[in-house]
């Protein structure tokens, strides 16, 4: 991955669907900027995104479902035509990246929201790239996050807390993934709701909260993001040294 620029690490950043607009992600990044961080934000990926534009970066976050954007709701990975689909962002993965899939980054389908039937069809390669399978979610609600692995660098510093969201219902179907916390709420039960697995150099990691600006605003839930964008910098010191 080529050499960023000065201190600042790049982080790019794909969002924007039609339940899920770009705006959210971007107020719940906005205090993240700064001297260490920028976030390059794409919201139609099907169009921008290419291999080589991804050398550029060492974290994605993906904030995201297979929409192309809110107003184009046709499939974002589409065979013959979409540059960037789940083989190549395993490759990145696989190459020494960080891909994050948070929120909507889970509810992948091969047709957004198809004519005839009103559920989602999982886009399979995705699905096996994240490893785990959306099933959808109840009203919103409140939902109750609970970290299960308080060791774990992603979570230093992180505490339960409670927010009102969509609570998003996955099962796990990788076996090579470690659970950093659960989430639970009255209609939805207790489900798995973060993990992180090791790909080849790199690693994937779930989020399934963040839905609402509340989410994204919350200091635990911001905590979960700098250790992220913190871990991430230290894959990358530890990179250069490897190869040095």
């Amino acid at each position: 991955m080529e050499e960023l620029k000065g201190n600042m690490d790049k982080v790019l950043v794909l969002c924007d669907d039609r339940w899920h607009p770009a705006e959210v992600v971007e107020k719940g990044l906005a205090s993240l900027a700064g001297e260490d961080y920028q976030f390059d934000i794409i919201t139609n990926a099907k169009e921008i995104l290419t291999p080589e534009k991804l050398s550029g970066y060492q974290l994605i976050l993906c904030s995201k479902n297979n929409n192309v954007s809110a107003d184009n709701t046709e499939p974002w990975f589409e065979e013959g035509v979409t540059k960037v689909g789940p083989k190549e962002l395993k490759k990145f993965v696989e190459n020494g990246g960080t891909f994050a899939a948070i929120h909507s980054g889970v509810a992948f389908s091969e047709k957004s929201w198809g004519q005839e039937k009103k559920f989602w069809t999982p886009c399979m390669e995705y699905v096996d790239f994240v490893g785990c399978l959306f099933h959808g979610h109840p009203k919103r609600c409140p939902v109750h996050v609970h970290v299960t692995n308080p060791s774990h660098p992603l979570m230093k510093g992180v505490e339960d807390f409670t927010e009102w969201d969509e609570h998003y219902q996955i099962d796990v179907i990788a076996n090579d993934t470690q659970i950093l916390m659960e989430t639970s709420s009255e209609p939805g039960g207790t489900r798995p709701a973060g993990y992180v697995r090791t790909m080849g150099k790199g690693k994937v990691i779930v989020l399934t909260p963040g839905h609402t600006l509340d989410v994204w605003s919350n200091e635990n839930f911001q905590r979960i993001l700098k250790n992220i964008l913190n871990c991430n910098m230290e894959d990358k010191t530890l990179n250069r040294v490897r190869e040095a």
